[in-house]
C-alpha cells in the first residue's frame, strides 16, 4: 500500500501517534526538570537557543519512528548499500557536529530528499531514477548534509520562538509527512484551517536555500566531485515542475527553487575549477535495479531495457544488461538472467553487486549449495558486507537451516541495529532454531524501533522467565527490561 492509498481514518491514526510522539518532545513534564529526565528544557539555561543539539538528536529518533510506522521503505541491501558509501564519501567535507546518520529509503518514485534534527537524512527511490549522473544525484545529497550543518531546522524554530509548543510539533510533523506522502494530506490534517501556515514554516527560506547551495557546493567540490551536478539537478527538477502543472513535485514543497537561483547556482559552480569527473558504476547499477523496479511490469521493464541494449548509442552498456538481468529475474525468466549475469560476472569477477544478484537467482532456482559457496567465496573477499552476508541469511532460511540464518543476522543486527526488518528476519531465523529467548529478544528490539515500549517490556519479560537465575544471558535481558520499563515510566509520568 502507498501512502496514498491510506484512508482517511489510518492517516488519523498515523498523525495521532506521530504528535504522541512529538508532543513528548515539547510538552511540559517530558521538559520538566527531574532527575530522569534525559532532555533539556528548551530556551534554558546553556540551551543555545531554542532547541539544543541533545533535543535534535531526540527528535530524530521519533521522527525515524513515525517513519518506520507510516512509510513504506526500500529495504534492499545493494541500494542502502550504495547510498550509505556516498553518503560517507560526502560526510567528512561536510561541517557536521557528529558524523553519525541514520539514512531512510522512502519506497516512491518521486523526487524527494530531506535531513531533519538528529541527522536523519533520507531519499526517495525516484531520486536515482531522475538523477541521470551520480554528480547530480550527490548535490542533493550534498545540500541536504549542508542543512544539518547549518542547523536550519533548528534556526528556524528560534524564530518561531513564540510559537505554541503545538505549533512547533506539528511544524515537526509535518516534515516527516512532507517526506514520506506525495500531498499535503498530513499537514492539512493536523493543522484544520492553519495548513497553510505549517506550509509556509515548512519551505526553507530563501536565505537558508541560498546558504545550503553554498555549503553543498563546497561539501561536493572537496569530496572530490563536480558542484556542476548541482544546477543540472536543479534543471531537472524545475523541468519536473513545468510537467506536474499544478502539483508541485514534494522536494519543491519545502526547498523552494526559483529561475534566480538555479542561475545563481550554475553561476557560482562555474568558479571551481573544470574537472571530469567520473561516476561510479555502482550508481547505474542501483539506478537500473529501480527503474526495474518502478516500472509497470518486468515485462515493461525487459522491453525497456532489451531497446537500450540495441541501440548503438547506449551509455553505460553494463548497466543497461545489470538492469536487463534484473528485469528478467522479476519476470521469472532465471535461466536467462543467469546467463546475463555470468556474462557481466566474465568481465568484472569481483563485483558484488552481481554476485548477490547471480545468488539471488539461484535462490530462486532452489540452487542452493551454489549459491551458499559463491556467497562465501565473496564474504572471505569482503569481510562484513551488508548484501553478501544478507543474501547468505537469504540462501540459509530458504534451506531451513535457522540457526545458521540467525548467525549471519546477529551481526548484520550488531552492525545496523537501527534496520527493523533485519531484526524481523531475526526473529524468523531464531523461531526456525527453536531459539525462544531469541525470538523474543529480536521481537522486542523491532518494538523498541516501532515505539511500542509495551510489547517491547512484554517480550523481555518472557525472555528473563525462560532463562535460569545467574546465568549471564539473563543478566543482559535484565538489563535491557530495566532500560526499557524505564523509557516507559517516563512517558507515563
Amino acid at each position: 500500500m502507498t501512502p496514498t492509498d491510506r484512508s482517511p481514518l489510518a492517516w488519523q491514526g498515523l498523525l495521532a501517534f506521530t504528535l504522541m510522539l512529538l508532543l513528548t518532545v515539547f510538552s511540559g513534564k517530558a521538559l520538566a526538570q527531574s532527575p530522569d529526565s534525559t532532555l533539556p528544557s528548551i530556551g534554558g539555561a546553556g540551551g543555545g537557543g531554542l532547541i539544543s543539539g541533545q533535543q535534535e538528536a531526540d527528535i530524530g529518533r521519533q521522527v525515524m519512528t513515525s517513519i518506520r510506522r507510516s512509510a513504506p521503505q526500500i529495504t534492499d541491501p545493494l541500494v542502502y548499500d550504495y547510498l550509505s558509501s556516498i553518503i560517507y564519501k560526502l560526510v567528512p567535507s561536510a561541517p557536521l557536529s557528529s558524523s553519525d546518520l541514520t539514512l531512510a529509503i522512502i519506497d516512491s518514485p518521486d523526487i524527494n530528499a530531506f535531513a531533519v534534527p538528529g541527522n536523519i537524512v533520507g531519499v526517495n527511490g525516484g531520486l536515482f531514477l531522475n538523477a541521470s549522473s551520480e554528480q547530480q544525484f550527490a548535490s542533493v545529497l550534498a545540500h541536504e548534509l549542508a542543512h544539518l550543518s547549518q542547523r536550519h531546522f533548528a534556526r528556524r524554530l528560534e524564530q518561531q520562538e513564540a510559537s505554541a509548543p503545538m505549533t512547533i510539533a506539528g511544524m515537526i510533523a509535518g516534515i516527516v509527512l512532507s517526506a514520506v506522502t506525495q500531498s499535503d494530506i498530513g499537514i492539512a490534517a493536523i493543522a484544520g484551517t492553519q495548513a497553510m501556515a505549517i506550509q509556509n514554516m515548512l519551505a526553507y527560506s530563501r536565505a537558508h536555500e541560498q546558504e545550503a547551495d553554498r555549503v553543498g557546493m563546497e561539501i561536493l567540490a572537496d569530496a572530490g566531485m563536480d558542484p556542476r551536478g548541482m544546477p543540472e539537478m536543479f534543471e531537472i527538477m524545475m523541468r519536473q515542475n513545468r510537467l506536474q502543472g499544478n502539483r508541485v513535485p514534494e522536494y519543491l514543497s519545502t526547498h523552494p527553487l526559483t529561475q534566480n537561483r538555479v542561475s545563481d547556482t550554475r553561476n557560482r559552480a562555474e568558479q571551481y575549477p573544470r574537472r571530469d569527473v567520473a561516476d561510479a558504476q555502482e550508481y547505474h547499477l542501483v539506478r537500473s535495479r529501480l527503474q526495474v523496479r518502478y516500472a509497470r511490469s518486468p515485462e515493461v521493464a525487459l522491453e525497456t531495457f532489451r531497446d537500450y541494449l540495441e541501440r548503438s548509442d547506449t551509455e553505460k552498456p553494463d548497466a543497461v544488461r545489470y538492469g536487463f538481468a534484473v528485469a528478467l529475474l522479476r519476470s521469472g525468466n532465471y535461466d536467462d538472467a543467469i546467463g546475463e549475469l555470468e556474462t557481466l560476472l566474465e568481465g568484472t569477477p569481483g563485483r558484488i553487486t552481481y554476485q548477490v544478484t547471480f545468488a539471488e537467482a539461484l535462490i530462486e532456482q532452489d540452487r542452493l549449495q551454489q549459491a551458499r559457496e559463491l556467497l562465501r567465496d565473496a564474504l572471505d573477499r569482503n569481510p562484513g558486507n551488508y548484501p553478501i552476508t544478507d543474501m547468505l541469511a537469504d540462501v540459509e532460511i530458504e534451506d531451513g537451516n535457522g540457526e545458521r540464518a540467525a548467525d549471519y543476522l546477529h551481526r548484520l543486527t550488531r552492525e545496523l541495529p537501527h534496520k527493523e526488518h533485519l531484526w524481523l528476519r531475526l526473529a524468523e531465523a531464531e523461531g526456525m532454531a527453536r531459539n525462544i529467548v531469541g525470538v523474543h529478544r529480536a521481537r522486542a528490539e523491532y518494538d523498541i524501533l516501532m515505539g511500542d515500549l509495551e510489547s517491547a517490556e512484554r517480550q523481555l519479560r518472557q525472555a528473563q522467565q525462560r532463562l535460569p537465575a545467574g546465568a549471564p544471558l539473563r543478566q543482559v535481558v535484565t538489563e535491557r527490561l530495566s532500560q526499557v520499563s524505564s523509557r516507559l515510566n517516563q512517558r507515563r509520568s
